[in-house]
C-alpha cells in the first residue's frame, strides 16, 4: 500500500491547498497522536512542535497541537528553529515525536509538515503509512489547550558551538546566506561567537521572502558577496537549515558531493571514518565513488531522501552520509542534516589542513552531467512507459559502465527529474537530449 500524502520529506505542499491547510493539519495532529499511543504505554507523552519563518507557519503549528490536544497528547512549542534543532531538543527531552513545520527549499507559498521519531530520525516510510492509516475522516472536536512554551536554540547552539576550539575563526571573513529562514537565528551567532567577522544576506524574514532568490538553491547572490568583500568562504543554508552549500573564496559554489568528499577524504586520513564508508544518494556524482575507491574508501547509495541514507548510515554504523543537494548527516552528532554542523566541519578542515577552499575541493574529479527537471500532469510507473525503459537501457550500454541515466519523479513536486552522467560532456548532453524527447512522447508534460 502507497502513502497518499507523505512524499520523500514529510507532507507538502501549496498552503491553502487540499492538504495543508489548517484543517488537515488538525487531522494530521489527531492521526500522529494516536500513533504515539500505539508506540508507547507509559502514560503521558509529549510532542516538540518548530517551524521556520513562512507567515503561515504559526497557524498551522498551532492546528497541528490542537489535534495532538484533542486526544490527550500535550505539545510543546519550540517556536521558529532550524530543522535540526527540532531532532536534538527531542533526544535531549526525551519527547515521544518531533513537527517541523516547514516546506525546506520551496517558496514561501509551500508549506508542510515533517515528523520525528523519538531519536530524532525521521519517520520510516511504513510509519508515515500508519499515521495516513489513522486520519479521522471527520475534523476533531477542538479543545481549550494550554501552550508550553520551550528555547530550543539555546542548548542547540551551546552544543554546536563544541565543534570548534573557541575563537577558532578569529581573523576570518565569512559570507552567510540564511535564507530569510530559521538560521537567521543560529548560524550568525555561532559564527561570531568563534571570532569571525559575518557578512549576512537573507537574514531579514519578513514571512514571505523565505528562499525568495536567496538560500542554498540560489548561491549567485553568496558567490558575488563573497567576491565583493574578500571572504574566505561563503556558507548558504535553505529555509529550515538542514543543507549547507558552500562557496570558495574564488566564488566558485561547492555541492554537497564536494562537501562530503572533502570531509571523507580527511575523516579517511585520520582514521576516523568507520568503516571507511560514506554513505550518498543515486543522485550523487560518480566522482565520489572513485575518489574514496582511490584511497581505500567506499560509498554505498541510497534513494533520494535524507531519512533513507540516515537509515543505511544506521545499517552500516556509518558516521557520515548526505546528499548532492546539500544534506550533510553526521550521525554522532545529529541524527539528521544540519547545514550548521556541516559549514562548521569544513571549516574545521581547513583550520587544520591551513588550505582554501579552492584546494580542498580539488579532491573530487566530477564525471560530466546534464540535468533536466519538467513538471507533468501525472506520476505513472516508469517502468511501464512504453519507451523510456527502453531506451534509459541502450544508452547506458553504449556508455560501457562509465556513465548512468537516473529518471525520478521528484518525491515533494509534481515533476520529473532527468540525469545524465557519462566520460564526456558531448556524450551527456546529447543523450539528455534522447531522454528528454522520449519522456516528452511517454508523458504528459507541462
Amino acid at each position: 500500500m502507497k502513502r497518499v500524502y507523505f512524499g520523500t520529506d514529510g507532507v507538502r505542499g501549496p498552503y491553502g491547498g487540499p492538504v495543508i491547510n489548517e484543517a488537515f493539519a488538525e487531522r494530521l495532529g489527531v492521526a500522529a497522536a494516536r500513533f504515539v499511543s500505539r508506540q508507547s504505554h507509559t502514560g503521558a507523552q509529549r510532542v516538540l512542535i518548530g517551524r521556520d519563518t513562512r507567515s503561515s507557519g504559526q497557524s498551522l503549528m498551532q492546528a497541528v497541537s490542537s489535534g495532538f490536544a484533542s486526544v490527550g497528547v500535550d505539545s510543546v512549542m519550540l517556536g521558529v528553529v532550524p530543522t535540526p534543532a527540532v531532532a536534538s531538543a527531542l533526544v535531549r527531552e526525551r519527547a515521544a515525536l518531533g513537527v517541523m513545520i516547514t516546506a525546506s527549499h520551496n517558496p514561501a507559498s509551500d508549506n508542510g509538515i515533517k515528523f520525528f521519531s523519538r531519536g530524532g530520525v525521521k519517520l520510516s516510510d511504513q510509519q508515515e503509512l500508519e499515521i495516513e492509516k489513522l486520519l479521522p475522516a471527520e475534523q476533531p472536536t477542538i479543545i481549550h489547550q494550554r501552550l508550553h512554551q520551550l528555547d530550543g536554540l539555546r542548548a542547540y547552539m551551546d552544543n554546536v558551538n563544541q565543534l570548534l576550539p573557541a575563537n577558532a575563526l578569529a581573523g576570518w571573513k565569512i559570507v552567510l546566506d540564511t535564507a530569510n529562514g530559521a538560521t537567521c537565528m543560529t548560524s550568525p551567532v555561532v559564527l561570531r561567537g568563534l571570532g569571525a567577522e559575518v557578512v549576512t544576506i537573507g537574514d531579514a524574514p519578513d514571512g514571505q521572502n523565505i528562499n525568495a532568490g536567496v538560500g542554498s538553491e540560489h548561491p549567485e547572490k553568496l558567490a558575488a558577496k563573497v567576491l565583493a568583500t574578500g571572504s574566505r568562504i561563503g556558507i548558504a543554508h535553505d529555509g529550515d537549515g538542514d543543507r549547507c552549500i558552500l562557496c570558495d573564496e574564488h566564488g566558485v559554489v561547492l555541492d554537497g558531493d564536494e562537501i562530503l568528499t572533502i570531509l571523507a577524504l580527511h575523516a579517511l586520513k585520520q582514521g576516523v571514518l568507520p568503516g571507511k564508508t560514506l554513505v550518498v544518494t543515486v543522485q550523487s556524482n560518480l566522482g565520489v565513488d572513485a575518489a574514496l575507491r582511490d584511497v581505500g574508501g567506499r560509498v554505498l547509495r541510497t534513494n533520494v531522501g535524507d531519512r533513507y541514507v540516515v537509515e543505511r548510515m544506521m545499517l552500516e554504523k556509518a558516521t557520515l552520509g548526505g546528499e548532492s543537494s546539500g544534506h550533510i548527516v553526521f550521525s554522532d552528532i545529529s541524527p539528521t542534516g544540519d547545514g550548521l554542523v556541516a559549514a562548521l566541519k569544513v571549516l574545521g578542515v581547513m583550520l587544520e589542513t591551513r588550505q582554501p577552499l579552492s584546494q580542498l575541493r580539488k579532491c573530487l574529479k566530477k564525471y560530466p552531467q546534464a540535468t533536466a527537471n519538467f513538471k507533468v500532469r501525472e506520476k505513472k510507473e516508469l517502468a511501464t512507459l512504453p519507451h523510456l525503459p527502453m531506451v534509459i537501457q541502450a544508452l547506458e550500454a553504449e556508455m560501457g559502465g562509465y556513465g548512468r541515466v537516473l529518471v525520478r519523479f521528484s518525491g515533494t513536486e509534481a515533476k520529473i527529474r532527468l540525469l545524465v552522467e557519462g566520460p564526456t560532456e558531448e556524450i551527456v548532453r546529447k543523450g539528455l537530449a534522447r531522454i528528454e524527447a522520449v519522456v516528452r512522447t511517454d508523458l504528459e508534460v507541462i
